[in-house]
């Protein structure tokens, strides 16, 4: 069985999980405090030397780290990633945008906000992330006006890297009310079958 190494309140980690689950794979969830080290320890190491969340380990005991490397890898032969080599291509562009525009910025702010204390140099960066925050919310937001998804008539890939920090994105206090194409496309994710909330530990 597969064997995801993971945060339960990661962004990350829920791409894997949310995936999983709308493909109906079984896997055994086992969670690092990443908060308290737990990714920085010996163990976790031999399995991750980058000591990040999430981490598969396939069934043949091979590990595979970085969160859209897991769910390509999982989409491979579904519908959630396009066999066409343009639209694929597409839905690497979406989840390079998620890596370099959407996630730094979104799911950064989100995790300082939930942190006791910020450091003079988070306190003097949060307004710029929270500005690239919005342009990319803005990015999706024009799209997402004339596409029911980021790519092709389906949820593929590109729908589940954005989804997992844009759907707690208001946790980072970001306001999606001014944003009703991707708040329509939310609801469009959570619709589909298997769909799990970010919270759901019990995979057994």
């Amino acid at each position: 069985m597969l064997t995801l190494h993971d945060y339960l309140l990661s962004g990350n980690g829920y791409k894997a999980r949310l995936l999983l689950s709308l493909l109906d794979r079984p896997f055994k969830l086992v969670e690092h405090d990443i908060v308290k080290g737990a990714t920085r320890t010996p163990e976790f190491l031999a399995i991750n030397p980058n000591g990040k969340i999430p981490v598969l380990i396939l069934d043949d005991g091979t590990p595979l780290a970085e969160s859209n490397a897991i769910i390509h890898y999982l989409a491979d032969g579904t519908a959630y990633l396009p066999s066409d080599p343009l639209a694929h291509a597409q839905v690497i562009s979406w989840m390079c945008f998620e890596q370099y525009s959407h996630e730094p910025n979104i799911a950064t702010v989100r995790f300082w906000m939930h942190l006791p204390e910020l450091t003079e140099l988070q306190k003097l960066q949060m307004p710029a992330k929270r500005e690239n925050g919005i342009q990319a919310l803005g990015v999706m937001e024009k799209h997402l006006a004339d596409h029911d998804w980021f790519v092709g008539n389906g949820p593929s890939i590109a729908d589940i890297a954005l989804y997992a920090y844009t759907h707690v994105a208001d946790e980072g206090d970001f306001d999606l009310a001014p944003y009703p194409a991707i708040r329509a496309w939310l609801g469009r994710v959570a619709a589909l079958p298997g769909y799990v909330p970010i919270t759901k530990s019990d995979f057994g």
